[in-house]
């Protein structure tokens, strides 16, 4: 990982705080530089599998130049324990915003397939109408919304009986009878809980 440059010291950082204020872009420039160390040690913490520690510290560092761009002394606070708030908070931004991406259900994500073993698109069960563009983002977005409430109201045994029963995520729909053979409770028992399942997922929705 790139090295980056030590940390001013009080009296140093003061001094360019004081000339950036006056309008100084090189001494603006200099606190970003000089806190690059701050930006590295918190991306670390944010350090996974998925994510290259190269574009977390670009992400943290546009966090940095806000703290610098907005920092004011007469707060009380140091400008390292700012800039680490405004790191952070940019960071788990970026978090937030990428979990919320994936939550995003696409018209052609396959749902399932048919009598005959085709697979079925979202696409497939929207009525395409050039006239009313409107209606089918409306219609997508309820789409999403159904699927973001299904883990998130449905218990273990509710989830997995809707999506047998529905042929969710590209599951081949069954019956309750077969249902109820697999998990080895009666039918009356799953269409119970199918029918809970639903209302639940009505009054949440």
């Amino acid at each position: 990982m790139k090295t980056f440059l030590s940390p001013l010291n009080a009296t140093e950082e003061k001094e360019y705080l004081r000339r950036q204020k006056e309008g100084d872009q090189e001494a603006k420039k200099v606190l970003i530089e000089r806190n690059m160390r701050l930006v590295a040690h918190i991306s670390k913490k944010y350090q996974n599998s998925e994510e290259e520690m190269e574009d977390l510290i670009s992400i943290g560092t546009i966090g940095l130049i806000k703290a610098v761009s907005t920092f004011q002394e007469d707060h009380g606070s140091k400008l390292a324990t700012y800039a680490a708030r405004c790191i952070e908070n940019e960071l788990l931004m970026y978090f937030r915003s990428k979990k919320k991406s994936s939550k995003e259900v696409s018209l052609y994500e396959p749902i399932g397939t048919d009598k005959e073993g085709n697979q079925i698109q979202l696409m497939d069960i929207v009525e395409v109408d050039e006239k009313d563009v409107v209606e089918q983002l409306e219609l997508k977005r309820q789409i999403v919304r159904l699927y973001e409430l299904i883990p998130d109201v449905l218990d273990e045994r509710e989830k997995e009986i809707l999506q047998m029963r529905y042929g969710l995520k590209n599951i081949k729909p069954v019956t309750q009878r077969e249902i109820a053979e697999k998990m080895n409770i009666s039918r009356s028992y799953v269409s119970r809980i199918e029918k809970r399942a639903l209302e639940k997922l009505k009054n949440n929705f």
